[in-house]
């Protein structure tokens, strides 16, 4: 088989000039390297912004009433950072939070890297054995958690996996379940026995810490490593993606920078800061460019979002389509002012043309771009530009990012024509350092001299414009959130009752897709799909609840014994459709 190696005259074309369409019926393309990469970290950039803009608001929560400007962020930063300092946390220690969109999780992004902490984004949906999980792989010496989330009460979760805290000292926890945990901080004013209030963190550091946190940031480098994000495995359990400084400030500003960004821009940011579409995209992007970053709340609410878009000027918003869909046809649109917005993001799933055009025409978002990318590439690979046509919007992912290759892999290992389908594959600076604790896993993502495998099937055209056709693998993509289903497979065979299980996606016109499970029951085994639904709650976050679940004497097998997921996933989609 051929390797990347050998596909050598494409790579190195591109390691001097440009490849923006394809060459030669390759497809292969490479990203423009004009302008150098920023090799700075976060609190670096953070701190060059806050001295050319540092009056300017940063933060905007305009419907809670809060706004922190530029400087009045770096203060509030420092402070915290100083206070975590005084919790005995060091550099490359890792901290985990928990939460939904506000303040605090802003407050700690920067404060945690302003010291080198290693910020753990954990999934607010994430319940019991999750949590357990990701704390675990990733070695957390701290968590920060929200008191409650709509169904979550993420203090009586953590309780349940570590109830040691009731009779520990603040900062002092051993818990069996959870051994590298030792200090747990609550953002209630209260959060009882063995737990830190967040206040009370950003009290605690004293003149001595706040003098070491300069001396601290000039010891970091842009590659050392300051985020993990948990992306569900193909083999069952979360992968934790392992982010640099250098990864994600040069990714948040190529993305916002292909929306020709500046410090007047106002981005409204309903998108969750756990993930990289919030926290690199969104956060760190404003920073890169001195820009407002304004929250409507928690989590997504379509009324919120369209409410503060409006109230505070907004000039570019993000979302996943579906999230578009629900404010385009929102009742109060009509009444409220869009006149200031011109561009934004919309990721994670295509976007269909007609709601594009009432994205374009009833929310002035003429200027509204597409972006590909993965948790693993920092994310984004692929982005429109402004002025693309309609239908490049809508039917393309866009075209490369600068310092970025990109091939599409035939199945013989070479690069495939221009128009045929393969595997993509990128290669880059936005390429993650690796999975934490998984060189095994790492080894099989990134081959042949640092060409991530993205595992999604994907057209070249002949002007570079990509499509994404299809996955290598079977995950299930259920309104923006990737799920893999091993890893809901692998979770229900610890129920006694599941002798076999199949779980794939059938489509859903809200999410785009939903969750199917096929089950072969254990024999005299009554399990029914409330029975499986309610083994589920609370130990799987909610959007990897099986929708729909089908109980049957076997499943369809290859003659090599493969389950045939086309087959059950089309016997259900019909069953569906004929309301059964």
């Amino acid at each position: 088989m051929s390797t990347a190696h050998e596909q050598a005259p494409a790579g190195k074309a591109g390691a001097d000039k440009p490849i923006i369409a394809p060459v030669d019926n390759r497809s292969y393309v490479a990203g423009d390297k004009s302008k150098p990469l920023r090799h700075q970290t976060i609190p670096d950039m953070l701190r060059e912004t806050v001295a050319t803009f540092g009056s300017r608001e940063a933060i905007a929560f305009p419907l809670q009433d809060i706004s922190l400007s530029y400087d009045e962020l770096a203060r509030r930063v420092d402070t915290l950072a100083a206070g975590l300092l005084a919790l005995g946390l060091m550099k490359g220690d890792r901290i985990g939070i928990w939460s939904p969109n506000n303040l605090q999780w802003i407050l700690t992004q920067y404060a945690t890297a302003r010291i080198g902490l290693i910020l753990v984004n954990i999934n607010p949906a994430y319940r019991l054995s999750e949590l357990e999980y990701a704390l675990n792989k990733s070695g957390c010496r701290a968590l920060i958690a929200a008191e409650k989330f709509k169904t979550s009460d993420y203090l009586k979760m953590i309780r349940t996996l570590a109830p040691e805290l009731s009779d520990a000292e603040p900062g002092a926890l051993h818990a069996a379940k959870l051994p590298s945990l030792e200090i747990v901080i609550g953002l209630a004013d209260d959060p009882g026995p063995g737990i830190y209030p967040f206040s009370k963190i950003e009290t605690l550091g004293g003149e001595t810490e706040l003098a070491r946190l300069d001396e601290i940031t000039e010891s970091l480098t842009p590659d050392d490593p300051i985020n993990i994000q948990f992306t569900s495995g193909t083999t069952g359990a979360p992968k934790g993606a392992t982010l640099t400084h250098f990864n994600i400030v040069n990714n948040a500003a190529h993305t916002v920078g292909r929306m020709n960004f500046t410090e007047e821009d106002r981005l409204c940011i309903p998108v969750p800061l756990y993930h990289c579409f919030g926290m690199v995209m969104g956060s760190l992007g404003c920073v890169s460019k001195g820009a407002a970053m304004v929250f409507p709340g928690e989590a997504f609410d379509p009324e919120e979002t369209l409410l503060a878009t409006s109230r505070a000027r907004c000039t570019a918003l993000y979302g996943v389509p579906t999230m578009f869909v629900a404010m385009v046809d929102h009742p109060r649109l009509k009444e409220l002012d869009f006149s200031s917005l011109r561009t934004g993001v919309m990721a994670g799933a295509p976007c269909p043309i007609e709601v594009m055009k009432k994205v374009i025409d009833r929310m002035n978002m003429s200027e509204v771009t597409i972006c590909y990318g993965m948790t693993e590439t920092s994310p984004v690979s692929f982005q429109s530009n402004v002025d693309d046509p309609l239908e490049k919007r809508v039917s393309t992912v866009g075209r490369i990012h600068p310092h970025v290759e990109v091939r599409v892999v035939g199945e013989d290992g070479t690069d495939a024509p221009v128009g045929a389908r393969g595997e993509l594959w990128t290669r880059g600076y936005s390429v993650m350092r690796g999975y934490w604790d998984d060189a095994d896993k790492t080894s099989e993502a990134i081959v042949d001299g640092g060409w991530m495998r993205t595992g999604d099937l994907a057209t070249l055209d002949d002007e570079g414009y990509c499509s994404i056709v299809g996955r290598l693998k079977d995950m299930i993509i259920r309104g923006g959130e990737n799920i893999y289903p091993r890893e809901i497979e692998e979770f229900l065979f610890t129920h006694e009752d599941v002798q076999e299980v199949q779980v794939f996606g059938v489509p859903s016109e809200k999410y785009g897709e939903e969750v199917c499970a096929w089950i072969v029951l254990r024999a005299g085994s009554s399990l029914d799909e409330e029975g499986v639904k309610a083994y589920c709650k609370d130990q799987i976050a909610h959007y990897k609840v099986p929708r729909h679940v089908r109980f049957v004497k076997e499943l369809p097998m290859t003659v090599t014994g493969k389950p045939q997921k086309f087959i059950m996933r089309d016997q259900m989609v019909e069953m569906l459709s004929n309301g059964n």
